[in-house]
C-alpha cells in the first residue's frame, strides 16, 4: 500500500495513474483527495476530465469543471475542456460566460477558445459569427497544425455562406 505524506503527492500519483491508463486507480485517488479537501480545485479538474472523456457522464463532468472554476478561476487548463463540454452540449449561455472569462485569464490559449466559440456558432448555423470567431482564432494561433485547421474552417464556413446566399429567395411586390 502506498503512503502519501501530502495531498500534492497523492494528486501527482493520481495524475500519473490516469496518464498510464489506470483510470479507476486515478479516479479513486482523486475522489479521496476531494473527500479530504473539497476545495482542491485541480482534483475537481482531473475528475471532470475523466467523467467527460472516459466515462461520458457529462453532467458530472460539468459539475467538476464548474467547481474547479469557482475554486480557482485563474487555473487556465480547465477553460478549454469546460468550453468543449458546453459547446458539445450546445449550452449557449455557458459558452458565452466561459469564453468571456477564459479570454481574460492568463495562460489560456485564446485561439482554442475562439475556435470552440466558432464551432458553436457554426453548429447553430450562425455562419457570420462563426466566421468572425474563426478569424479571431486565426489571429491568435501559434501552432502550424492548428493554423491549417482554422484556415480550413474559415474556408468551409465561407463556402456555407456563399451557398446559403445562392439559395436565398427574396419576395418583392
Amino acid at each position: 500500500m502506498d503512503t502519501y505524506y501530502t495531498i500534492e503527492e497523492k494528486y501527482l500519483q493520481a495524475v500519473d495513474e490516469v496518464c498510464f491508463g489506470e483510470i479507476p486507480k486515478g479516479l479513486k485517488l482523486l475522489n479521496e483527495i476531494i473527500c479530504n479537501d473539497l476545495f482542491y480545485a485541480r482534483a475537481h479538474y482531473q475528475v471532470g476530465k475523466i467523467y467527460y472523456y472516459e466515462i461520458k457522464d457529462y453532467q458530472t463532468a460539468g459539475f467538476h469543471f464548474k467547481t474547479c472554476l469557482e475554486l480557482e478561476p485563474s487555473f487556465p487548463d480547465v477553460y478549454f475542456h469546460f468550453m468543449h463540454l458546453v459547446v458539445f452540449m450546445n449550452m449557449e449561455k455557458q459558452v458565452f460566460d466561459i469564453a468571456t472569462k477564459a479570454l481574460t485569464t492568463q495562460g489560456v490559449n485564446s485561439a482554442d477558445i475562439y475556435d470552440l466559440q466558432a464551432l458553436f456558432f457554426e453548429k447553430n448555423k450562425n455562419w457570420v459569427k462563426a466566421l468572425a470567431s474563426y478569424r479571431n482564432a486565426f489571429i491568435e494561433v501559434t501552432d502550424k497544425k492548428q493554423k491549417e485547421y482554422i484556415e480550413d474552417s474559415i474556408e468551409r464556413v465561407s463556402e456555407k455562406i456563399r451557398k446559403y446566399k445562392a439559395y436565398q429567395y427574396i419576395l418583392t411586390e
